[in-house]
């Protein structure tokens, strides 16, 4: 019976990865690189970074740390410039957590993270949140996921993964979390054949648990 439920951020609770893509593109062009979408995706989906693009291109790494710094300020932009809500996420949220406790596993910097949550209220159902400094190594590794269980004092199998990206299952799967895979046009060319179940929008969560 599960007990926990682990949610993903980008892309599950907010729709923020085009503006990340967005702020890696810009950010490359002035270095007279293209970072195509479907690059991006195969980048993404096995837990890489942009900047791999870069360094193929012979950019020495003090330039990329550099062009890396005005991306985060191009992404803090568009964070606080765009519209980024899901439709009906707090509805859902307060609903599920009747049953559940419900924590937030995210790749995120706190400081984006804390920006993009910034008087949204989806962090009142949270009983934690680890972000990328609260764990040794990143999605597709296990390490994230395992650190979500420890917080809860949890077995894997009380638990349940919300994701939308293929890293993100990976993740969970290398922790022995069974994961939902919430669609996203963004990462629809991704690989959830390993995903327990598939779902059209966060508010089918509610059928299946």
């Amino acid at each position: 019976m599960k007990k926990f439920i682990l949610f993903d951020n980008d892309g599950v609770l907010v729709e923020t990865e085009p503006l990340y893509f967005e702020a890696n593109v810009k950010a490359l062009s002035e270095l007279g690189i293209k970072l195509t979408f479907e690059r991006y995706m195969k980048i993404m989906a096995r837990g890489g970074t942009a900047w791999e693009v870069a360094r193929e291109a012979g950019i020495t790494k003090e330039v990329i740390d550099k062009k890396r710094f005005q991306r985060d300020e191009y992404y803090q932009e568009f964070i606080k410039t765009r519209d980024i809500e899901i439709p009906d996420v707090k509805e859902i949220l307060k609903e599920l957590s009747k049953k559940y406790k419900m924590g937030i596993i995210t790749t995120s910097r706190r400081v984006d993270f804390e920006l993009i949550h910034k008087n949204r209220g989806i962090t009142d159902f949270m009983d934690f949140v680890l972000c990328v400094e609260d764990y040794p190594k990143a999605k597709p590794y296990p390490d994230p996921y395992l650190a979500g269980l420890e917080k809860f004092k949890a077995n894997a199998s009380e638990a349940i993964v919300v994701e939308d990206s293929q890293r993100g299952l990976s993740s969970a799967v290398n922790a022995g979390i069974d994961c939902v895979i919430v669609k996203n046009e963004f990462t629809l060319t991704h690989d959830f054949s390993k995903a327990s179940y598939r779902i059209d929008t966060l508010k089918d969560l509610l059928n299946i648990l």
